[in-house]
This record gives structure tokens, C-alpha cells and sequence, in this order.
């Protein structure tokens, strides 16, 4: 996990703003050869576009003008920032959502500490990790092409939510770049398929087109047509795609915000020969939808309920809440909760806007706290989805950032960290009173972690009268095997008794065709003894692990034709009647079919090291002897659907004093996708001869025998 550094020490050359990126062929590196490299301290050739120019670090950015849009080219995009997840599935599907919720991430600016693609060195982040709440992730800035960095998408695509990016025009400077690509058909084309390109190259999922500035009559007369070409070509070229218009530009080309949408905003355009399409093109209708501006009144959605234009797609349009309360506006901040509840009383989607809020002016410390605090309030008007995959079904709680990173309860890198390439399916973050002063409640937690940065606490007090309580932590749909070996890894409380619920239902039962709740039961696994021939193959692929007070317990389910629907702890008291409190740390869950219980047998392929950078810097208290810092690119092949993460190592083998004997295999970081840069590696002067290793990490967390490692050495001498 590479730290951000701002600065680098020493003398190190500055790196010019370079468009082109030059990366070498792998044909140029034969797998059984070493790479080698005269050390140059000449500038990089890398854009300082997509690599941080104090560290070569890769980072995220945004098109600035319409001559970086006009001028973008795939083969100068960035290959860290492509996103690596595919959208998953999730039920119910969006289309048959009955009221969707878009959160528009507008946080000071943007490209943040986020914008470190391999992670930062951050105490106090800022991430989001309600997904189940929302269909939509909007990346927001008043950048003119605002790209989603990876690490969001990647994140919003593991739980089955859409990311889009955004495309703004502003004030005097927005009005000279309108009259530019909206001055006719050939003009607007073209910046719509740059825009279908970009989001296409970079594997999200759509746009919010936001124009807040006025437009002279051609303008606004090929806004409407821009709208719809954008719109059907971002369909075909990446299905399940949206494009989102913002209330701000009126029939007339008025600036004017509506907080409606009504007969002024909603335009119509007559046009000239556009293919098939009716003679009648509105910006409401040439698109997926409507983001309102925030100074509605309850009048304002009263007014759209009754609209005629607005029938039968009051879903597709996006009521927007401002979270900082801006001006006159229902609710906000803390009451943001007041303004959900009168949108789904009319039966509209929303659209809430900087839920950042809570970290921008709150104690960075009490993040968490306020965060769960903030979506509980608003949980009783929003619809949860159930993300939907196969098996094998893993989550560790991960949030993507945490004081040191964990593996099996062990510190594998001791320091604070923000990476959402590592967040993993997100549990249900619930706060729930029961009678008689009982309650319960789901958090995260980085003090104590099995695997990541943070474990899932749940806690709550069993009042008198009740046995026992449950707490729903997954809402899911993942199809079972006949035989699903399950693993649950916990810390068990004082006090009380732990167990595992499950429920499902019948899958051919599962269409999804409607809203109606489908009956689900409850099963409690069998729990399997450690002699088991399930549980000693596990643990070989696992390897030897020190439990330090964590539990491992491995259950079997045998189930036919059925789905999970939702995982459940549940809770026992173990005597008496009196309130038990209770606080358990839940390390991990994994089902995973029983009859392919085996560790991956493909081997890491084809490791290429491409831009290499090399610096220099003075040596703690000797300003005359430098050290050599390493920066390079590594990429490989590798099925990415087999694997949590990758663990990047090197070790020293040779020079430039032959009586030291080659070094120990040392971790530098971990890589999620089949791209590392290696940033600021400190080696040993010329001539050397070092290795770089990539060991594959399966998603079930089994050992891969190192002989399925990729493995390339580097040479290299002084110039």
C-alpha cells in the first residue's frame, strides 16, 4: 500500500507536464531474462496528468477545459485509473426500484486523498460505505470533466451501484465553451463521444450533465439534441448507463433554477432530421433524468405529482437535498431525514448532495460516529438492494482504510491507510432500540481487524424478557450450492453465546419481477469438527495462522435449488433474566461451495517492468552519499476474478559489494488489480541485481505455492 509523500528529499530532478505516456513493450522482456537499466537522472517522460510529479505516484485528475476534452486520446488515458470491477448484479434491479437514491459526492473540490490510486497515508479519511442505501455515486467537482477515480468506482461496482462522472459549464467562461460545442451538430457530436469514450475507457457507468450558465438561442436550441445523442450513444457503448440533466437552464436559455421540473425547464425543441426520433425533444425527455436544484417547497412536489409531462417517470426524477442547507430548504444536515420523508411521500427519487458534511465540519475524529448517525436518521425512506453474486461470498468488513493493515489478526503494515480498492462488501450498518431498554447496533471498527482495516462490532443489551436478540449484518442474493462449506471468524464476548443465522428462499421462487417481499426462512448450519475432512483441506490451503483470541468456527449447509437472502448474528444470553450487555467483534465471513474447496493453480504470468524513474536523496545524517530510488511499473496477467489482492515484494540478490549475501524477500505493497507502481523504493547502489515478486492473494485467503509466483529480476549500472 504506497504512502502519499508530498515532497521527496534530496535532489532529486522535477518532472515536466508531458502528455504522452511511454510505456515499453513487455515483447522487448523475455520472461527468462533480467530487465536492465543504466541509471539516468534525467526528467520523466510521464504526464504529470496521471503521476504525482514529486513521487510518480498515479494519480486521478479531471479534464479541465474543452480543449482537454477535445483532445483526449485513449491510448493517454491512464491505465491505473481504469476501473477493474465489473457492476455487479443487485436485486432489485434499478429500473424496478421504487425510488432511487443518488448521493452526489462534492467534497472541497475533489481528487483529495482519493485521488492516490494505490492508496494514501491518511489518519483520518474520508470514505463512504452505505452502499446498500443508494443506486447512484455521483463524482462531483467544478472541474469542466470530472472522471471518477477508480477507487469509487471499483467500490460502487462491488455492491451493484452505479458511478458516474460529471460534466460542467460555469458562469462567463461555461458561456464562451457552450457557444463552442453546442454551435452545431458536428460540434456537439463530437464532445458527446469524447465524453461516451472517456467514460467507456475508464469503466463507469454515465454522466450528470450539469450547464449553470445561460446559452444564447442556437445553444439552447442543440442542448436537447446534445442531450439525446449523448444519451443513446453512452446506452449502447456501456449498457446500464445513465446521463442525468441538472435544473439550471431554462427553454429560453435563461439561467434560472426551478427546483421543479415544470413547462420552463423541461424545453421544447423542434429539430431538423435527427433519425427517428419524434419532432418534439425536451431535456427531461432526451435523457435518463432530472437533478432539481435544492430550494423546493413541498408546493414544488405537489406541482410535479400532478404534471402530465412527469407521468410515469416521477422515479426519474432526482429531488435534490443540499446536506449543508444552503438557502431555503426543507431539512439538512442532522434533519436531512425531514426532506427524504416528504420526497417519498410523493413518490419521487432524491438526490442528496455533500453527505461529506458530516466530515467537513465535524471532529475528523468522530467520523464514523456521525456517519452512521447521519444514514440512520435516514434509513427508515431509503430501499435497501441486495447486491447479488455467486459463490464464492467473502467479506472481512474492510472500509477501506484503517491504522495498519491486517492480515489473519496480524499486522502485515503498521500505519494509517485510505485505499477503497480494498473495501469489501459492506455489512448493514444498523442502530436499533428494543423494549424494555434493550438495543442493538453495527459498526466498524480499526482497533482490532482480522483481515484489512477494520472488523464489524456488534453490540447492544438483551433486555428482560428476551433470550436472545438477532442482528441482521448482510442483505444479499447469492445463489447456494447443494453443499456450501461456511466460515465465520469472530471474537466471542463475555457473557453471552454467539451463533450464525442464515436465510434463504427458494430460488426458482426468485424473480424479482415485482416489489413483493419473497418469504425466507431461517437455517443454522452445521457446525463441523476440527477433524473434519471439509475443515483439515481448508486449513491446508489456508496455512498455519495464530488465532490470538479470534475464533475460527467452519459449518456445512446443504441446501437444494435455494439463495442467502440475509446473514445474521444472534445473540443468547446465557442465564438469568436480567439486561445482558454484549459486545462481539465479528472478523469474517465466507461461503464457498464445499465440492471446490482447492487453492488456484495458475501461476502469475508474464511480469513486464515499464517508466522507470529513477531519483536520488541524501542519506539520513550524510549529506554527501545518496541513495538510489527505484520507480517503476509493474504489470502482469493474472485471473483477477480468483484473487483478493496481490502482495508486492522485492529482496536484494547481488552488488554492488559481493561479500553481502542477497536479502530477504521484503513486502513493499499490495496491488489490487494486475498494475503496481513501484514509488520511491530504496536500493542499493550500482551495479545491483534485484528481484521483484508478485504473490497472488486468493479471495478465499489460501496460500499460493510460491512456485506460482511471478518473479522478475532488474539489473542495472551507473551511467
Amino acid at each position: 500500500m504506497t504512502s502519499r509523500k508530498r515532497k521527496r528529499d534530496g535532489t532529486a530532478n522535477k518532472i515536466p507536464k508531458n502528455e504522452g505516456i511511454s510505456s515499453e513493450s513487455c515483447l522487448n522482456q523475455p520472461s527468462d531474462q533480467s530487465v536492465h537499466e543504466v541509471i539516468s537522472y534525467e526528467a520523466s517522460k510521464l504526464s504529470a496528468n496521471h503521476y504525482d510529479p514529486d513521487t510518480t505516484e498515479p494519480i486521478s485528475c479531471s479534464l479541465k477545459s474543452l480543449e482537454d476534452l477535445l483532445s483526449w486520446k485513449r491510448m493517454e488515458a491512464s491505465p491505473f485509473n481504469v476501473a477493474t470491477v465489473p457492476l455487479a448484479s443487485r436485486y432489485p434491479p434499478l429500473h424496478s426500484s421504487p425510488g432511487r437514491t443518488l448521493v452526489s459526492h462534492d467534497m472541497m473540490g475533489g481528487y483529495l486523498d482519493d485521488r492516490f490510486i494505490q492508496g494514501a497515508e491518511v489518519e483520518t479519511p474520508y470514505a463512504f460505505y452505505h452502499w446498500e442505501y443508494i443506486d447512484i455515486f455521483n463524482y462531483f467537482s467544478h472541474h469542466m470533466v470530472t472522471i471518477p477515480p477508480a477507487v469509487w468506482t471499483n467500490a460502487a461496482h462491488k455492491h451493484g451501484v452505479l458511478s458516474i462522472g460529471t460534466f460542467i459549464t460555469e458562469w462567463t467562461d461555461g458561456a464562451k465553451t457552450c457557444e463552442a460545442f453546442l454551435k452545431d451538430e458536428e460540434s456537439y457530436r463530437t464532445a458527446a463521444d469524447k465524453l461516451v469514450q472517456i467514460s467507456h475507457c475508464y469503466g463507469f457507468d454515465g454522466w450528470l450533465i450539469n450547464i449553470e450558465n445561460a446559452l444564447s438561442e442556437t445553444a439552447v436550441k442543440n442542448t436537447g439534441p446534445f442531450l439525446r445523442y449523448l444519451t443513446d450513444q453512452m446506452h449502447e457503448r456501456v449498457p446500464g448507463s445513465v446521463v442525468i440533466w441538472y435544473d439550471s437552464v431554462l427553454k429560453n436559455g435563461k439561467l434560472s433554477w426551478q427546483n421543479e421540473l415544470n413547462d420552463d425547464n423541461r424545453q421544447v425543441i423542434f429539430l431538423r432530421d435527427y433519425e427517428e426520433a419524434d419532432s418534439a425533444l425536451m431535456f427531461f425527455d432526451a435523457c435518463d433524468g432530472i437533478f432539481t436544484n435544492y430550494n423546493w417547497t413541498e408546493q414544488s412536489l405537489e406541482w410535479m405529482k400532478s404534471y402530465s409531462a412527469a407521468k410515469d417517470r416521477f422515479v426519474d426524477i432526482y429531488v435534490g437535498v443540499d446536506v449543508f442547507a444552503r438557502g431555503k430548504v426543507v431539512g439538512g444536515k442532522f434533519e436531512t431525514n425531514k426532506a427524504l420523508k416528504l420526497i417519498r411521500n410523493y413518490g419521487f427519487s432524491t438526490a442528496i448532495f455533500a453527505p461529506g458534511w458530516v466530515y467537513e465540519c465535524h471532529e475528523k475524529a468522530d467520523f464514523r460516529q456521525n456517519q452512521d448517525k447521519f444514514w440512520s436518521l435516514l434509513s427508515d425512506f431509503l430501499y435497501i438492494h441486495r447486491p447479488s453474486s455467486s459463490l464464492p461470498f467473502i467479506s472481512s468488513f474492510c472500509q477501506g482504510f484503517g491504522k495498519s493493515i491486517y492480515w489473519r489478526g496480524q499486522v502485515e503494515m503498521k500505519r494509517s491507510w485510505f485505499n477503497l480498492h480494498a473495501q469489501e462488501i459492506q455489512p448493514l450498518y444498523l442502530s436499533e432500540n428494543l423494549n424494555n431498554d434493550g438495543w442493538l447496533r453495527t459498526r466498524g471498527c480499526s482497533e482490532d481487524v482480522w483481515n484489512g482495516g477494520s472488523s464489524l462490532i456488534v453490540e447492544g443489551m438483551i433486555p428482560s424478557g428476551l433470550s436472545e436478540v438477532c442482528a441482521r449484518i448482510f442483505s444479499v442474493h447469492v445463489p447456494l450450492d447443494t453443499r456450501t462449506f461456511v466460515s465465520f471468524v469472530y471474537k466471542p464476548p463475555v457473557g453471552v453465546k454467539i451463533s450464525l443465522e442464515l436465510k434463504t428462499i427458494d430460488g426458482p421462487l426468485c424473480t424479482f419481477e415485482g416489489m413483493e417481499e419473497i418469504e425466507s426462512k431461517s437455517v443454522f448450519p452445521e457446525m463441523l469438527a476440527e477433524d473434519n475432512q471439509l475443515v483439515e483441506q481448508f486449513a491446508r490451503n489456508c496455512g498455519r495462522w495464530t488465532l490470538d483470541g479470534w475464533n475460527s468456527r467452519c459449518f456445512l449447509l446443504k441446501m437444494t435449488g435455494c439463495s442467502l437472502r440475509e446473514v445474521c448474528i444472534r445473540v443468547s444470553r446465557e442465564s438469568g433474566d436480567e439486561n445482558v450487555s454484549f459486545n462481539c467483534r465479528i472478523g469474517e465471513i465466507m461461503l464457498l461451495d464445499a465440492e471446490s474447496l482447492q487453492a488456484p493453480v495458475q501461476s502469475v504470468e508474464g511480469i513486464c517492468v515499464n517508466d522507470v524513474v529513477w531519483h536520488t536523496g541524501a542519506l539520513n545524517g550524510d549529506g554527501h552519499t545518496l541513495k538510489v530510488l527505484l520507480n517503476a511499473t509493474l504489470s502482469w496477467q493474472y485471473p483477477g476474478q480468483q484473487v483478493r489482492h496481490f502482495l508486492i515484494h522485492w529482496r536484494h540478490l547481488r552488488g554492488p559489494d559481493p561479500r553481502i549475501p542477497p536479502g530477504p524477500l521484503t513486502l513493499i505493497g499490495r496491488s489490487y488489480s494486475t498494475l503496481y507502481r513501484v514509488v520511491e523504493l530504496e536500493v542499493p547502489a550500482a551495479p545491483a541485481l534485484i528481484e521483484l515478486v508478485v504473490e497472488p492473494v486468493s479471495r478465499e485467503g489460501f496460500r499460493v505455492p510460491e512456485a506460482q509466483w511471478g518473479r522478475r529480476t532488474l539489473s542495472y549500472s551507473a551511467s
